[in-house]
């Protein structure tokens, strides 16, 4: 068993202190002393205004240095943090405040005008993130905390403030750490709770398997925060090796992430499909349709030249100094993937989910198999419901050490995922006689963002057949859009006297409205209007899998 994870987080902060440890990209920079001193003021903030050790602490705001700060701030002195998609509506932002039962929550400036204090009646106040300012307080305490906050420090730490002076809580390994809701889209977000075993064990995880990783690299931190796979791997992961972690603060465009890999030269690159997929299809695809690149190709001694040219360009793209690229969420376009396996570009495909915080399965990319997504990791064991795993897929089911408590207030949800200890994935895998694990299908049906947010078509499809004449629908994925495929109630509309060419024109109004209640992440972008109804089964379900590609 290895270090608790504020353990692993208060060695890092000694061994580094003057060392840089979190930089806003283009903007300012901290050192490790410098985080280890606002940690140690967060916790004197929390002490004053009476959060006691289990109370909840909501984070809601882009990545940030001052978004890490309060999330560590939280975690270290054995709060629960509860972080939350900044591009949540202001209803469910409202809302999973108040179910965590937050006592402290930390926003941007920006979200918090667009919400309403009265909604918040259990909290002790609202800290804007960027300087811990108070933007509204129900406690005096708050407000003489704050106010006082530096001569409070001072009082603790006469002398000087030094690396004797960290040490962090170290509640029990099966307590609740962390409340990480899952990104649905229309509030019905659960809320995931991750005890400190779960969180360490992927931390011990990155320690002993990316060992390539050294103090002082740069990483640049592109998914976000409010996720398991960004909290965990890019920024506590990477915090405990003493590296230097860059935020983009900003959308992050292709342009602006190449801006930063050129400036950082990261060795490691934590993605999601839909980034690769774009500087692959953007920079070596057309390059290799022209007639001569394809004609040389095809030539036995320039074809391996070429290829190595052509995979030290896309290096260079990524900074130039890439040891590996980790990619999670979902899998790898096909054809992407042939062509990095045959310029053996350092790539590799992981698996995981919020309920494991998040790792399930990952092996290097030069151990890894083509559409494999690895090996099941350290601390945890899988088995397929399947009479032949190898060949026919079954249902996945894990146990171990990253597996969840269950969900917050929801034991309906928690029974349905957790039975005898088996965590119940919902994804159809086969297991080949290497233990490398290949995912089929998802039977949950779950669309990966663009910056790696869940998206659940169920509950948009909810949505869009509650609009006037709609009759059924789907939202699938094509081309990394979101398409809506509408069956509209032909028979009362023919009544009313509209025409199909009215229908598909209320249609596509109808989602242009319902897009203004979506996060930009789960908007449609076309509609496919249908002549005839969807096939169904026996049970007259849709069947999902005859639309979806």
């Amino acid at each position: 068993m290895g270090l608790h994870i504020n353990q692993y987080i208060e060695n890092s902060i000694r061994q580094n202190w003057e060392e840089l440890a979190l930089t806003d990209f283009k903007g300012v920079s901290y050192q490790y002393k410098d985080i280890a001193r606002k940690i140690a003021k967060i916790h004197i903030l929390f002490e004053e205004t009476g959060v006691k050790p289990g109370d909840k602490i909501a984070l809601c705001g882009r990545n940030s240095s001052q978004w890490a700060v309060a999330m560590f701030g939280a975690l270290t002195f054995g709060a629960i943090p509860v972080p939350i998609l900044h591009e949540f509506k202001p209803d469910n932002i409202h809302h999973l405040v108040n179910h965590s039962d937050a006592r402290l929550f930390f926003v941007d400036q920006a979200i918090w005008e667009n919400l309403d204090s009265s909604h918040f009646g259990n909290l002790i106040g609202v800290l804007q993130i960027s300087d811990y300012s108070i933007l509204h307080s129900n406690d005096p305490k708050l407000d003489n905390a704050r106010k006082h906050l530096n001569e409070l420090f001072g009082k603790k730490y006469p002398e000087r403030f030094t690396p004797d002076d960290v040490h962090y809580a170290t509640p029990d390994r099966d307590s609740l750490a962390i409340i990480n809701y899952t990104s649905g889209s229309m509030g019905f977000s659960k809320g995931v709770m991750i005890p400190y075993r779960a969180i360490e064990s992927n931390i011990q995880f990155g320690i002993e398997r990316l060992t390539f990783l050294k103090p002082g690299d740069g990483v640049v931190c592109m998914l976000p925060l409010a996720h398991m796979y960004g909290l965990c791997i890019e920024l506590i992961h990477c915090f405990t090796k003493g590296c230097h972690i860059f935020f983009l603060t900003r959308v992050p465009s292709p342009k602006v992430i190449m801006d930063a890999f050129a400036t950082v030269h990261p060795k490691l690159i934590i993605t999601v499909p839909l980034i690769i997929e774009k500087i692959i299809k953007n920079k070596v695809f057309p390059l290799l349709d022209k007639p001569l690149m394809k004609f040389m190709l095809m030539m036995p001694f320039i074809d391996s030249r070429l290829l190595g040219k052509i995979k030290e360009r896309l290096t260079a793209t990524f900074g130039g100094n890439l040891v590996q690229i980790i990619v999670g969420g979902a899998a790898l376009n096909k054809d992407v993937e042939k062509f990095l396996r045959r310029i053996e570009f350092p790539y590799t495909v992981g698996y995981g989910m919020t309920e494991c915080a998040p790792l399930i399965a990952y092996a290097p990319w030069y151990e890894n198999k083509e559409l494999s997504c690895g090996r099941i990791v350290d601390r945890m064991t899988a088995e397929i419901d399947s009479p032949d795993p190898r060949n026919i897929a079954g249902e996945l089911r894990v146990k171990g050490d990253n597996v969840m408590l269950g969900y917050y207030k929801n034991p309906e949800a928690t029974a349905a995922a957790l039975k005898d200890g088996w965590l119940y994935t919902g994804d159809l895998c086969t297991l080949d006689e290497d233990g490398f694990l290949f995912i089929r299908g998802r039977s949950k049906n779950m669309i990966l963002g663009p910056s790696g947010q869940n998206i659940y078509p169920e509950e948009i499809e909810q949505r869009i057949n509650n609009l006037p004449y709609v009759c059924e629908s789907l939202v699938v994925e094509e081309n990394q859009r979101l398409v809506a495929l509408v069956y509209p109630d032909i028979e009362n509309g023919t009544t009313q006297g509209l025409s199909f060419d009215d229908l598909s024109r209320m249609m596509r109004e109808n989602i242009d409205s319902l897009n203004k209640d979506l996060p930009a992440y789960s908007r449609i972008a076309d509609v496919k209007v249908l002549h005839e109804e969807f096939e169904k089964t026996p049970k007259r379900s849709i069947k999902r899998y005859l639309y979806q590609h």
